[in-house]
């Protein structure tokens, strides 16, 4: 008994150390180097790990810029330019400076411009309400109200309003990271330049219902009548499915097509407000008199 003991206690040690060296020699063979460059860029990385660069982490993106060679398309939203010149220069490589972005809201149907005509009594998420029915309006393409960008977002850069029922971001936190943008199922979020001085020019909704339609759906909608795109000088303009969108690479920001739309769907932000002209004031006051007499 003991004798048997013994040999098994020899055996199974002597098959441990087998494999303990075989194992030792295929990870030496097969053993892959890391560049130590990618603890360098993910040390410069903000952290966030929030897939707004397009990889699945901080981590992960300084291993593609590592091994890519070069940052042509890439870019991390969270760190800006500053961190994306940091990373170029422990790379030795060129940067290519991008403007600074920030989510846009394309949706001004609150409780007062778009009123309800049913209502939802379910789970308060987006993603399901769109699944059952296409919200508690008749505008089928605007926001539903359910808060999944506020709950994705990890910057806490986007509140739902609870008197309009509207999302509304925080340009201050905002990063641009698009994770908003993912998660809304109307694809209500778009991300746009910030603009100079943090001035913006944007069309806000998204209903390609004809005019009629989006009208009588919401008081605010666009209804495709052109008007902005024939005034703009810039060609910054088109209208698309009875929707019009403004291209933020192409407008100057001169605001002709926020006076001329009939709806007032279009907005500007960050503007200084504008002081009427005496004839303009002239002009209201006397038809005010015309209309009193």
């Amino acid at each position: 008994m003991g004798t048997t003991l013994i040999f098994t206690i020899v055996v199974l040690t002597g098959l441990g150390v087998f494999l303990a060296v075989v194992l030792f020699i295929i990870a030496k063979k097969f053993n892959v180097q890391e560049d130590p460059r990618i603890d360098l860029v993910e040390a410069i990385m903000p952290g966030a790990n929030c897939g707004g660069c397009g990889y699945a982490g901080c981590r992960a993106f300084a291993e593609a810029c590592v091994k890519a060679g070069s940052l042509e398309g890439k870019f991390c939203p969270v760190g800006g330019n500053d961190v994306m010149m940091q990373v170029g220069e422990k790379l030795g490589v060129a940067v290519e400076q991008k403007a600074p972005m920030v989510a846009v809201v394309r949706c001004h149907g609150t409780c007062d411009n778009r009123p309800r005509t049913n209502f939802y009594d379910g789970t308060s998420s987006c993603k399901i309400m769109n699944s059952l029915y296409s919200g508690d309006t008749d505008c089928r393409f605007g926001c539903l109200g359910g808060g999944d960008c506020e709950k994705v977002c990890p910057f806490d850069a986007i509140k739902i309003n609870p008197r309009t029922g509207l999302p509304e971001v925080d340009q201050d936190k905002c990063t641009a990271c698009g994770a908003c943008v993912r998660a809304c199922p109307k694809n209500i979020i778009e991300l746009r330049n910030k603009g100079p001085k943090n001035r913006r020019v944007y069309v806000s909704c998204m209903n390609k219902d004809k005019g009629v339609v989006a009208k009588k759906a919401c008081s605010v909608a666009c209804i495709g009548c052109r008007k902005c795109e024939k005034v703009c000088p810039f060609g910054a303009i088109k209208v698309e499915d009875n929707l019009s969108y403004i291209d933020f690479n192409k407008c100057k920001l001169c605001r002709k097509c926020i006076d001329e739309c009939p709806t007032k769907a279009i907005w500007s932000v960050n503007f200084p407000v504008r002081v009427p002209k005496p004839q303009e004031v002239a002009d209201e006051v006397s038809q005010v008199i015309e209309k009193e007499q």
